[in-house]
């Protein structure tokens, strides 16, 4: 929480204002931002300044480790973060690769998990990396990663939190994410929660103890119209302490997160919260 509000106060105080083409909207723009999180501890990074809504942003995530490709199936799983961009955002509405309502494309998960091979065919990229954690081994290449530059015209949105690279020292797991883009105010208080979640999903699921999980962002902003908002509401609160996250233990295997697991089986322990905030999401 205390590295989420110097991040915030950062860019108040250092930002540099830049145009954003895609939303049309400018931005109080830094960049470079280093965050960690100890998993190993259960120092949950969940933003307590305001209600954060964290089913929401790991049911997002599960979305991602099964390959959803459609804004229905987000929605049915616990999240409607992809109804904007599946269907009111102009552009992918034009795609002629676009195949209807809710279609989002060759994004994220689908990509991760369909990794296209040149010679054709493709990878599955976190069957890869379950299988050699659970095997005890790490080849120095456990990168579960969305990024494929040669289809972005495919999908509604390019990744931002797009690599996540998994190593093994010992019994204990590790994750470097990487972001290349965040809106602080809004996408960073579900970033912060899904790079925790992975490590620790990720570990129990490998039969490995979980340790840190390192979190870089690249370009860091806050919205023109989210300013006064988070100079003049969020940055004045005081933080409450971080709760726990509680996982439920039956979830043992991939297959598991493929089939069963819904956000039933995560609770906080010990969340308090100041009032919500109603920040503008740019499509």
């Amino acid at each position: 929480m205390k590295q989420y509000l110097q991040l915030c106060q950062r860019i108040i105080d250092e930002g540099v204002w830049l145009a954003n083409e895609r939303t049309g909207k400018d931005c109080l723009t830094v960049i470079n931002a280093d965050l960690c999180y100890d998993v190993a501890q259960g120092a949950f990074p969940l933003v307590t300044t305001r209600k954060s809504y964290y089913k929401s942003a790991i049911a997002e995530m599960i979305g991602y480790i099964r390959g959803y490709d459609s804004a229905a199936d987000f929605r049915k799983i616990g999240t409607t973060t992809w109804d904007a961009n599946a269907n009111q955002n102009q552009a992918w509405l034009n795609n002629p690769h676009r195949s209807g309502t809710d279609d989002c494309g060759f994004i994220y998960g689908k990509v991760g998990r369909n990794f296209p091979k040149p010679d054709g065919g493709s990878v599955d990229l976190l069957r890869k990396i379950y299988d050699d954690l659970r095997a005890g081994k790490d080849d120095r290449g456990e990168i579960y990663t969305f990024y494929h530059p040669g289809a972005f015209h495919l999908g509604c949105l390019r990744p931002c939190l797009y690599s996540h690279h998994f190593s093994l020292l010992g019994d204990t797991l590790y994750l470097n994410s990487t972001q290349r883009s965040c809106d602080v105010p809004l996408g960073l208080n579900f970033n912060m929660v899904q790079v925790y979640f992975l490590l620790a999903i990720m570990a129990q699921i490998t039969g490995h103890k979980a340790g840190m999980a390192y979190h870089k962002i690249v370009n860091a902003h806050i919205y023109e119209d989210q300013i006064d908002l988070m100079q003049n509401v969020q940055l004045q609160r005081t933080p409450f302490p971080s709760p726990k996250l509680i996982i439920n233990p039956k979830i043992q295997t991939l297959e598991d997160l493929e089939t069963w697991v819904t956000v039933d089986d995560f609770e906080l322990e010990g969340y308090q919260y100041h009032d919500p905030i109603a920040y503008p999401f740019s499509v």
